[in-house]
């Protein structure tokens, strides 16, 4: 059995969107999981195998990035870039989730290849974490010709996804929506493109088209690169329930009038926070970072809901037991401060400020896996293991 305590923590962020601050000093950590959050008061610190003095900074859940195009292993052939995964871990991504491996050279378009992708891509990252991090791999394209039943084989291999609805050749809400049924019917989670083009093959997709749909995720409400005009953005809001992604590689100023917008409907639970990269914009490793500076620092939402939209909101889209802080919850977690020479004084002040936070430790079921981060400014505190 092994315990970790987290102590001497300054603020707690729990991804609970509803509650976004835990009141309490410490995190208890046992066999990777939060067993305990509290005060100090209330724990034997003597029995912790591992003690991490966090040294009155802020600890949140590890950042999921609700959108992202692996391909195999830690390469991407969109920027001929190895390493791009375990980059993000350093900027206290945890999840990474793919948004379909399209990037892929030469990747099938049948179904019976279209499935083994999916099926190999799923499997492939159960194994493998790049730098620690999680990934949820294997989005299915939806291309023509698949059944029902391919939906069943490929839930029952661990696909859990079904990638951006508009980048195979399935693209109208006609050809889509049955596919869409199944999936779900199945348990997976379905993100559908919104906005103009990305890449050759894919479509313009308005916000009519989505709502016939009826996918889970609106990806890239602010575009990606395209957005579509904002009074589809306010019709998608406010027609809809789906979740509604906001990502770096899109349109920044519809990002912040959809903010506006959303928080204006009381839709904060809704927002999911992705990169959208490897893309002709590059690889961002700070890209969940970057978008949540964007949202706090230039629209009405608040640094820990900006966290949340980050964190616990996508676990509970993708049905992921992990992005809160709380009891029986896989002990993700992101230590962070503010950096040195902002003007925050703790990491949610800073990111209200426009600074990225200073990543200090990143832990994954409870274990370290980034003990100083290579791509984040060093911090005003730094934690100290005992």
């Amino acid at each position: 059995m092994s315990n970790v305590l987290l102590k001497n923590i300054g603020t707690i962020v729990s991804g609970d969107i509803q509650s976004p601050i835990v009141e309490g000093d410490f995190i208890w950590i046992q066999d990777g999981l939060i067993k305990a959050v509290g005060s100090m008061g209330d724990v034997d610190e003597g029995a912790a195998d591992l003690t991490i003095d966090c040294a009155g900074t802020t600890v949140t859940p590890g950042l999921i990035d609700s959108h992202c195009h692996v391909i195999l292993g830690d390469y991407t052939s969109r920027q001929n870039q190895i390493g791009f995964l375990e980059s993000e871990v350093h900027g206290g991504v945890t999840t990474i989730i793919s948004a379909g491996e399209v990037h892929l050279k030469g990747r099938p378009k049948d179904p019976a290849g279209v499935k083994a992708l999916a099926i190999l891509a799923a499997k492939s990252f159960q194994n493998f974490r790049p730098g620690g991090g999680k990934v949820v791999g294997g989005a299915v394209i939806l291309e023509k010709g698949l059944t029902k039943e391919d939906f069943e084989e490929m839930a029952k291999e661990g696909v859990r996804t079904v990638g951006e609805i508009g980048l195979g050749s399935v693209k109208s809400p006609e050809e889509a929506a049955p596919m869409v049924s199944w999936a779900k019917e199945v348990g997976m989670t379905v993100m559908m493109h919104t906005g103009g083009t990305s890449i050759p093959g894919s479509s313009v997709v308005t916000a009519d088209m989505v709502i016939k749909t009826n996918p889970d995720i609106v990806s890239h409400l602010n575009g990606g690169p395209t957005a579509v005009p904002l009074e589809e953005v306010r019709r998608l809001i406010h027609e809809t329930d789906f979740a509604l992604e906001i990502v770096h590689c899109g349109n920044p100023k519809v990002a912040v009038e959809a903010a506006k917008m959303i928080v204006d409907a009381k839709a904060q639970s809704r927002v999911i926070i992705g990169n959208d990269a490897p893309s002709g914009t590059g690889v961002i490793p700070l890209g969940i970072l970057r978008v949540m500076n964007l949202l706090a620092g230039l629209t009405p939402l608040t640094p820990e809901e900006v966290v949340c939209m980050a964190t616990g909101n996508t676990a509970r889209v993708h049905k992921l037991n992990r992005g809160i802080v709380a009891e029986g919850k896989e002990a993700d977690l992101v230590i962070m401060d503010a950096p040195m020479g902002s003007v925050g004084d703790d990491a949610l002040s800073a990111i209200e400020a426009g600074d990225n936070p200073a990543v200090s430790m990143v832990l994954v079921d409870g274990q370290i896996v980034v003990s100083k981060s290579r791509n984040t400014p060093p911090p005003k505190r730094k934690p100290i293991v005992q």
